[in-house]
């Protein structure tokens, strides 16, 4: 009987040992690990965009994230938060870490191009994003953007449609640092300026050009400077949303919301939903998700040994009132 049930008790044991949980656990435990670091393997994109604060931006780092996780690569989202020697930085800090590739928004699009360089000397190649590189020592892959020359003359073109016959004062709120604002500002400039060669009793002036560096806070002071230096001011061109919306509240705390018209660029949900309201005049809307996808396709054609273009531009579209009245996305 002791015999017995001792042999029934081994049996137990061993068919536990043989078939149950814990025995085949450690295998799955391992090919997951396995197949884990496989989808590793292609290696880690570095991304430094502008600023975070920006939705703009947030929707290029999301969408370049997103994608490139998709294709099997870690990506790595910082903001260099509009400082060039703390993206600098994060540059190196990528190349320490050897990542496959590097995706920048330069904060300043002259001073980037020596860890840009550096970058080069370590043979990571480096795509820009929204804004280009100005350094010609630099070698970057693929610049990936709006279309920011077109789009500054949709701004001039607006700019004009909203003035009229009267024509009139305009201030222009710049980021000098940044190559994409530096090309809308000369966009717009070409635009007023053909205008005026063509009517000579409509003249559009620019008086002012002031640094509001893509900052709503900046834009504000900035705009309420040039109110004191010219009351009669009759529009203003902001190179972006928060530097429109930053105009639009010291019109309002001047009591001249009603006198001087905005137009921004972004197409921002906050830029758009202040076209409806009747805020901000008009938009070129850019497409950040599309500059986003468009850098991570250039990034794996590069990778399988192809040659991307040296330049991918995004039109813009003008976005006014009469667009945001049937924008699904508004309030």
């Amino acid at each position: 009987m002791n015999y017995l049930i001792k042999s029934v008790f081994v049996v137990l044991m061993l068919s536990g040992i043989g078939c149950g949980g814990n025995s085949s656990s450690p295998v799955k435990s391992n090919t997951d690990k396995n197949a884990k670091a496989s989808t590793k393997s292609k290696g880690i994109i570095g991304v430094s965009v502008l600023t975070l604060t920006n939705p703009f931006f947030k929707v290029i780092g999301d969408t370049i994230k997103e994608k490139g996780e998709k294709a099997g690569y870690s990506v790595e989202v910082v903001s260099g938060e509009f400082d060039v020697a703390r993206q600098q930085s994060q540059v190196k800090d990528f190349l320490v870490k050897k990542v496959s590739a590097i995706v920048l928004c330069p904060c300043d699009s002259r001073s980037i191009g020596a860890v840009i360089q550096e970058a080069n000397q370590a043979g990571v190649p480096v795509f820009t994003a929204d804004i280009a590189c100005l350094s010609p020592e630099a070698k970057v892959v693929t610049h990936i953007a709006t279309d920011n020359y077109e789009g500054g003359k949709q701004a001039g073109l607006a700019t004009i449609e909203a003035l009229g016959e009267a024509g009139g004062k305009v201030a222009v709120l710049d980021f000098r640092q940044a190559e994409s604002c530096i090309l809308r500002v000369k966009g717009f400039k070409e635009i007023i300026d053909a205008h005026n060669k063509k009517n000579p009793k409509a003249q559009i002036s620019v008086v002012a050009e002031l640094p509001g560096d893509g900052k709503k806070d900046k834009s504000q002071s900035a705009t309420e400077d040039v109110l004191q230096a010219h009351p009669d001011l009759a529009a203003i061109f902001a190179i972006n949303d928060p530097s429109a919306l930053g105009a639009r509240a010291a019109l309002e705390r001047a009591n001249k919301a009603d006198a001087v018209k905005i137009i921004g660029f972004d197409g921002q949900p906050d830029g758009r939903q202040a076209i409806k309201e009747g805020k901000i005049f008009a938009d070129p809307v850019q497409y950040p998700e599309k500059i986003g996808a468009q850098t991570i396709t250039a990034m794996l054609d590069y990778f399988d040994g192809k040659t991307p273009p040296r330049e991918i531009l995004i039109p813009t579209g003008l976005y006014k009132k009469a667009d945001a009245m049937k924008d699904p996305e508004l309030k």
